[in-house]
């Protein structure tokens, strides 16, 4: 185990993407309903998944886990072509990819922007793999190419058919060439507060596209829906795949070496432009990822959240920044803002209230809600807590700006908050947690 901790970053990284991929592979062949994985998998492959899909209702558990492995072999792979250097970026785009396979991604709708971003490599003569990240970034928009491939324009599903395929050849291919260029500015956007950094250009795009396709060339876009809960859930499943993988991570962790002083040390950590695998090691990464995996599954289970397959991805997608700057210290006040917004806006809400903290929209939402940590751990928690309220109060309109295609909302959401409150904090004099680190740093 002590090999692992003298690993290089890259290497490390694609070591865990193969392992978690393999997890659900193991998971799909487990579950009792593998004798319909087959067909499971087909019937995600072949509907539309605009919104949040149930994959565990649509493709059932084996399906489900499944198609999550397969999107992660193929996530795993792209790492591994030549001149392809994972680092915290990475683990961003590995574990967003992979979270939404259980209600957005698959292996038909996940090509289309890699093509474009294959053609931005042949014009800049750059080697594939120094764009990884790009590629699985594009996968933020896979339900536009599902719902381009299957129903565009109608409202109604209608099979693949050959101007689907054209039209998300062509939306793939013009979003995919822009994005890298998108990517190297959205930072500028929020300063590196919205660790889903992503979020900016694939919201943007999204939010370009669905003018262009169903407000300008009239396609039928079908109503968004606020979602109260998903049927299809089963709370033991998850739990027990959740809890054994991130404690094994945990434990790979001490054999490495890592402490509970050298853990401590990166919980101390504001999170504020930081890659933990390369300041704290192999080791203390890792043991972030197993804490702060289980610190996610304690919060669900807390508040009472139904484990369908939107809520199993959202506690990949929400580990996505365990590596760039989140942990259970700073991601603490994002939660408890959301859990006092929740209550607080019950008692003052006119009408019926759908809400609630335990509510899926909620729970998809607080899971983006932590890439708002940098500000609890940078400016203080009190900044972090009325972070959260915002983004409680703004991640279930923004949806409606894109048409419910973007699977990135919540980052987005954040970039948003970001822009309010970032200016805010640098403009007006220093929180209080910024005036003790200058008196520290002049002891």
């Amino acid at each position: 185990m002590k090999k692992l901790q003298k690993l290089s970053e890259p290497l490390f990284l694609k070591l865990l993407f193969a392992f978690f991929s393999l997890a659900f592979l193991i998971a799909a062949v487990i579950m009792p309903d593998r004798s319909d994985m087959f067909s499971g998998l087909w019937r995600i492959i072949s509907s539309p998944c605009k919104t949040t899909t149930n994959y565990f209702d649509l493709g059932g558990y084996s399906g489900a886990f499944l198609n999550a492995g397969l999107v992660g072999m193929i996530s795993t792979g792209l790492f591994c072509l030549p001149k392809a250097k994972p680092s915290a970026p990475s683990v961003i785009a590995f574990f967003l990819t992979v979270g939404f396979a259980f209600w957005g991604i698959n292996p038909m709708n996940l090509w289309f922007g890699m093509f474009g971003v294959a053609l931005y490599c042949l014009v800049k003569k750059q080697p594939l793999g120094s764009q990884a990240n790009a590629m699985l970034f594009t996968t933020g928009i896979a339900p536009l190419f599902s719902e381009l491939l299957l129903r565009y324009p109608h409202a109604e599903p209608c099979g693949f058919h050959l101007s689907g395929l054209a039209l998300a050849l062509g939306a793939g291919i013009v979003f995919g060439f822009l994005l890298p260029a998108g990517l190297a500015y959205s930072a500028n956007v929020h300063k590196g507060f919205d660790l889903y950094s992503a979020a900016v250009p694939v919201g943007i795009a999204s939010f370009f596209l669905r003018a262009l396709l169903y407000q300008v060339l009239g396609g039928n876009l079908a109503n968004l829906k606020i979602l109260t809960v998903l049927t299809v859930e089963n709370a033991t499943v998850c739990n027990i795949f959740c809890c054994t993988v991130f404690a094994l991570c945990v434990v790979t962790a001490l054999l490495m070496g890592c402490t509970p002083k050298h853990y401590l040390n990166l919980l101390r950590d504001s999170g504020h432009g930081v890659d933990f695998c390369k300041k704290y090691g192999n080791a203390g990464f890792l043991m972030n990822v197993g804490v702060y995996g289980l610190f996610i599954v304690a919060y669900y289970n807390l508040i009472g959240a139904s484990f369908n397959a939107v809520t199993f991805g959202c506690i990949f997608c929400m580990l996505a920044c365990c590596c760039s700057g989140s942990h259970p210290r700073n991601v603490l006040p994002i939660l408890l803002g959301y859990v006092a917004a929740a209550f607080a806006f019950e008692h003052l809400a006119v009408g019926t209230y759908t809400q609630s903290i335990n509510a899926q929209a909620i729970v998809v939402g607080v899971c983006f809600a932590n890439g708002l940590s940098p500000i609890s751990g940078k400016h203080g928690c009190v900044f972090g807590f009325f972070a959260a309220v915002a983004h409680f109060i703004l991640v279930t309109s923004v949806p409606n700006l894109h048409g419910g295609f973007c699977l990135y909302n919540g980052g987005l959401t954040a970039a948003f908050i970001c822009l309010l409150l970032v200016p805010v904090l640098e403009h007006f004099p220093k929180s209080e947690h910024n005036i003790r680190q200058k008196e520290r740093s002049h002891r």
